[in-house]
């Protein structure tokens, strides 16, 4: 009994300084916060802070980390058979699904994901993150979605693109109060990766009615 009393002491020192970080970060700013910030704010002694992390940085990639596996195993459990649709379906049908199930993620996260990609936040995880989402559009390897040998333009112009353009679209979505469902935002983000920004802004006319372009726009289209 004393071993589970233990185990939820640590469940809850630990939850009570993530809970201190995130609001500090928003405050004050990641770079300014200290050891004693983060211990006074989760009430807790400075020894309990230094039994589970080295200092802030250690605690702040510790929590970063944690997203990342966890949005990792999401991804490369979904896109193998995203990219094996996509063979058969038009891309918007397929990419949807993959695109909600991120954002469902990142509402769950949300306070975190605010506080570390926003402009208080850790710039270092904001450039792995918007890497991660790079790697996963981009490469060479069969659990990606686009082969970059495929790229009509040079691939690393390609991902950095898609890389920042990813990132911002989350980064606005966060910051605005998260305004719109997962399934609007995968929607928006979708819309403008398979038919690009052109379109998405209104510049780019629909193809005209029957031929099978329109034909594929409008199978696309009906996705809910």
């Amino acid at each position: 009994m004393s071993g589970n009393t233990t185990d939820l002491r640590v469940v809850r020192s630990k939850q009570a300084i993530r809970d201190a970080l995130v609001e500090l970060i928003e405050e004050k700013g990641f770079e300014t916060v200290t050891v004693k910030d983060i211990t006074t704010r989760a009430r807790i002694n400075r020894g309990t802070f230094y039994d589970h992390y080295h200092d802030k940085y250690d605690l702040m990639a510790k929590c970063e980390e944690e997203i990342m596996v966890r949005l990792s195993k999401l991804v490369k459990k979904t896109v193998p058979s995203v990219t094996a649709e996509m063979r058969h379906s038009p891309p918007r049908l397929e990419i949807y699904p993959l695109v909600v199930a991120i954002f469902e993620f990142l509402n769950e996260h949300s306070r975190f994901m605010r506080a570390a990609l926003g402009p208080k936040g850790d710039m270092t995880f904001q450039t792995r993150f918007k890497d991660f989402f790079r790697e996963t559009m981009l490469g060479k390897s069969p659990d990606v979605l686009i082969n970059e040998e495929e790229c009509l333009v040079p691939a690393k112009y390609f991902a950095t693109y898609v890389g920042s353009a990813h990132l911002g679209v989350i980064q606005q979505w966060l910051e605005s109060g998260r305004q719109e469902s997962p399934e609007e935002m995968a929607r928006i983000l979708t819309t403008i990766l398979v038919h690009g920004p052109l379109y998405a802004a209104g510049l780019k006319k629909l193809p005209e009615p029957g031929t099978p372009v329109a034909e594929s726009y409008n199978l696309e289209h009906k996705h809910p």
